[in-house]
């Protein structure tokens, strides 16, 4: 059985609830800007800074970014004890599950960084 100890929120309900809500502000911003898009066919450079440099799209943009984290973790993580089991590759499940998990975290936590940076300027 797999343990609990790298899961999102530790229980199954929440970690569904987090991917189902991440899933729809995921899909609110993506329609967002697919509006946007359609609705300034000739957008330009100062545009699309002006619509960046809003408060309220870098606070709705950092949303977007926490959506993205959380959905990514909790699907690899899901992947990672459904698919790198003891049946699948053998007696080093817990070793390789755990570095996949640790190299997507990392790589999760970069992503978030830089965005962050990008976002706000820092």
């Amino acid at each position: 059985m797999v343990t609990n100890v790298t899961n999102f929120s530790r229980s199954g309900l929440y970690d569904w609830m987090a991917q189902r809500v991440s899933a729809v502000v995921l899909a609110a911003y993506f329609l967002f800007l697919i509006g946007y898009l359609i609705a300034n066919p000739g957008l330009d450079y100062a545009q699309w800074h002006a619509l960046f440099s809003a408060q309220w799209m870098r606070i709705f943009s950092l949303l977007a970014l926490v959506a993205l984290s959380v959905h990514a973790w909790v699907g690899m993580w899901t992947i990672s004890t459904d698919y790198l089991t003891n049946m699948a590759i053998g007696k080093w499940a817990t070793g390789v599950r755990f570095l996949f998990q640790a190299v997507c975290g990392i790589a999760m936590f970069t992503f978030f960084v830089w965005g962050v940076q990008i976002l706000w300027g820092i």
